[in-house]
């Protein structure tokens, strides 16, 4: 379960906030990089707007919602201020707690007292957390796709792809939401609700404290 928790915010919203649908890797390009496929244009200028639009994205909170792939729902709070801090808290009773400090992922399970830790550099959350994101020269992007009213990406590695989506005025995009296929076939969605900008958040927030089993006992 906590695997999942990581894999679905990270692989961020990404890009890991976070962030696009992502294909399981084949056999045959298990530890090998993603094929950067030719893109147009008009793709290009649309990754650029993306990548544009993620560079403003400095200092916000809202809420999230979390559909696994047998349709189980999960809702919860979300603060990101950049560079390199996040925190996804779940709505009880869903013990976990995703914190990003600038440098560690952390992963905790107030249930289970434990406190799992990532490199943040290693992290797709690290590009969506990172000041200056270009992914017009990113060579995991598979896949642009505009319609009317919507644009969207997806990323893919040897953990699997995701499938960022935003709303597109014409002028403006939002983030809406993210799709996540793990290596192991496993589908998790986002939405993002309620996203506005936050200038106030306390840092406090974004600090990493290890659980212990021995507090629940005053030990």
């Amino acid at each position: 379960m906590r695997r999942l928790v990581f894999l679905s915010l990270f692989t961020v919203l990404a890009f890991s906030f976070g962030g696009p649908e992502i294909r399981a890797a084949s056999p045959a390009h298990e530890g090998a990089g993603p094929l950067a496929p030719h893109f147009s244009d008009a793709e290009k200028a649309d990754l650029q707007r993306i990548s544009t639009y993620l560079n403003s994205v400095r200092s916000v909170q809202g809420r999230f919602l979390q559909i696994g792939g047998d349709g189980r729902q999960e809702l919860g709070n979300f603060y990101l201020k950049k560079p390199g801090r996040v925190r996804f808290e779940y709505q009880k009773p869903n013990p976990n707690l995703i914190i990003a400090d600038g440098a560690t992922v952390a992963v905790q399970n107030a249930d289970l007292h434990t406190t799992d830790r990532y490199p943040l550099g290693k992290s797709p959350l690290q590009l969506l957390l990172s000041d200056n994101i270009d992914l017009s020269n990113d060579s995991r992007i598979s896949a642009v796709k505009h319609e009317e009213g919507a644009l969207s990406m997806t990323a893919r590695d040897t953990m699997g792809r995701i499938t960022l989506s935003f709303a597109d005025s014409g002028t403006s995009l939002e983030l809406r939401q993210w799709e996540v296929v793990d290596a192991q076939g496993s589908h998790t969605k986002i939405v993002v609700n309620e996203m506005r900008e936050a200038a106030d958040i306390p840092p406090g927030l974004f600090v990493i404290q290890d659980l212990s089993p021995f507090k629940k006992s005053g030990r």
